[in-house]
């Protein structure tokens, strides 16, 4: 059976375009249209030398993951080494669900005309495959995730924290919110949101009830030895949550941080204390918010 080359490009492409623009989706990243096809095609490249050479090198397990990295780097561009490894793993996961999938099909529907050349199979049926394939995948996908959410209730997403600001600790009834990515911009540190009701043991009260003034840039209101000692300290911190948009907070990197939950006690480093002016819910089920990253 004749197999040609430019068959092979297009299939793979279409197959390379979906799993990214499903991994797109599922990761809830961003989606660049050109990018992901400019990462498909690298990948179609690589099929294609894998399909017509004979060099062991292109099969090489090395190889393959340097590829997966750069078509992840180029599809998704992500800004730092975790979500690098994040984003990663989503392929992966795509990949082998999408490949999985595939596979099961050639085995029901039993293609005569098919071929496998370098661990890579070929043939009329591939693109009715991949269509199916990405219908199945996609939804299965989606369900999964539904349902592992589903399993996630509220009692998981809660915890305390034990912070340390001055010589003083507190601990302080936490909830984890997968939607706080909330990071101090000169460093990169990630940022804990507290009521500052909250952290009247921890601050002077001349700080905590002088949070607008500060914001303005007006420290008058604040005693000379604590302006000494807290201004220079604070962060400014920009946000767009909690029902306000281009917001701002003050913060302030505690001494110590600790998450507290029924598995483990855990310390974390570089914790910036995010001061909340107001209070993050009515009946007052938590009092501060935590990112995932931290939990």
């Amino acid at each position: 059976m004749t197999i040609y080359i430019d068959i092979i490009i297009v299939e793979n492409l279409i197959m390379n375009y979906i799993i990214l623009y499903a991994t797109g989706l599922i990761s809830k990243n961003k989606i660049y249209y050109f990018k992901i096809f400019l990462a498909s095609l690298i990948g179609s490249i690589y099929a294609i030398i894998q399909y017509v050479s004979k060099l062991n090198i292109y099969s090489n397990f090395i190889v393959k993951i340097i590829l997966s990295i750069v078509i992840v780097l180029i599809a998704f561009n992500p800004q730092n080494l975790k979500r690098m490894c994040k984003q990663l793993v989503f392929f992966y996961l795509t990949t082998f669900t999408f490949g999985g999938v595939a596979t099961y099909l050639i085995y029901v529907l039993k293609p005569q005309n098919i071929i496998i050349k370098n661990g890579m199979y070929a043939g009329t049926y591939v693109l009715k495959v991949i269509f199916i394939g990405a219908i199945l995948g996609t939804g299965i996908l989606i369900i999964a995730f539904k349902f592992v959410k589903g399993k996630i209730t509220k009692r998981d997403m809660m915890c305390d924290i034990k912070i340390q600001l001055n010589g003083k600790q507190k601990i302080i009834h936490t909830m984890v919110d997968t939607g706080n990515m909330l990071k101090e911009p000169l460093t990169g540190n990630p940022v804990v949101i507290i009521e500052k009701t909250e952290l009247y043991d921890l601050i002077p009260k001349e700080i905590l009830n002088n949070i607008e003034y500060i914001l303005g840039g007006d420290f008058d209101k604040i005693p000379e030895n604590i302006k000494v000692e807290y201004i220079p300290r604070l962060k400014i911190i920009p946000f767009s949550s909690l029902g306000k948009q281009n917001g701002m907070l003050i913060g302030i990197k505690a001494e110590k941080f600790q998450v507290i939950n029924e598995q483990h006690e855990q310390e974390k480093s570089n914790v910036i204390i995010g001061i909340y002016n107001k209070s993050l819910t009515k009946r007052g089920e938590y009092n501060a918010l935590i990112g995932i990253d931290l939990y």
